[in-house]
């Protein structure tokens, strides 16, 4: 594998359609190894070294700290305003063993074979080059280590009972992140990207969030409500000429009106990847 220095340059040219807006740090922060990383949890183990890129407000980063202490986790994220969040995160849950930088995946500033785990959670969807991401995760994996991978499917997302304002919902969300560079269907695509990454031993699978109780669906209804009106997302959407503010009002409505139903249902799907280094 080529040293950082031999990297062609970053290909980032995508922009972060969520942004870090309240409402979408409220959902990245109810994610952990168990319920956004178990595919992962058989290979961790005391004294690892892991890289997690893409940590966000850092409760995935919390927990893979604590499953691999006296191991180092490195947690790394392209804005530096959430990484205060991740740093507040792992203060409050006494964690000593992980340290926080700005990086770009594309072109990490880390030498080669540094880490016996990199993993990317909700990340590759949103990169301006994927495979290249990738290909920068494998060089600074150990050999015989791990490159981890999760990403949803947004094409694939299911819910119950149908609604047209979801339905609208859907197709422009998809619309803007593709316009963003990024892509939204990601969750299928990323057998393929790893492959394309060079990587040959790969296992891919899938898992999902459901979101079914009274409380869930409050929950995950209400985030979206919010995001689609008020976050970094909306000012994308309607700056990019792909709907108004009155339309995304109606679609904030409609997710609101969903989620007090009594039989509302739904699912996010997520592609896996294990890849040895």
């Amino acid at each position: 594998m080529t040293s950082a220095q031999e990297q062609p340059a970053a290909h980032e040219t995508a922009v972060y359609t969520h942004g870090h807006h309240e409402s979408v740090l409220r959902s990245h922060a109810w994610r952990t190894v168990a319920n956004s990383a178990a595919y992962l949890i058989p290979e961790l183990r005391a004294g690892l070294d892991v890289l997690d890129v893409g940590c966000g407000p850092g409760t995935i980063t919390a927990d893979l700290a604590g499953r691999v202490a006296p191991g180092r986790v490195v947690a790394v994220d392209a804005a530096e305003d959430v990484l205060a969040a991740a740093r507040s995160a792992a203060a409050e849950r006494g964690v000593t063993n992980v340290e926080f930088a700005v990086a770009d995946v594309h072109a990490l500033d880390f030498p080669d074979d540094s880490f016996d785990v990199v993993h990317a959670h909700q990340v590759l969807q949103h990169v301006g080059d994927p495979v290249q991401a990738l290909r920068e995760m494998r060089r600074v994996c150990r050999p015989g280590g791990v490159v981890a991978a999760r990403d949803s499917d947004y094409g694939a997302f299911t819910w119950f009972p149908e609604h047209p304002g979801l339905d609208r919902w859907s197709a422009l969300y998809r619309e803007v992140a593709r316009a963003n560079g990024g892509e939204p269907d990601a969750g299928r695509r990323l057998f393929s990207w790893a492959r394309e990454a060079g990587f040959t031993d790969v296992t891919a699978g899938a898992g999902t969030w459901c979101f079914a109780t009274p409380e869930e669906r409050a929950w995950w209804s209400g985030l979206w409500a919010d995001r689609t009106t008020r976050s970094g997302y909306a000012d994308l959407a309607v700056g990019g000429g792909h709907t108004t503010r009155e339309e995304l009002a109606d679609i904030a409505e409609a997710w609101r009106a969903w989620g007090t139903h009594e039989d509302a249902w739904f699912m996010v799907p997520h592609g896996e990847i294990l890849c040895r280094a």
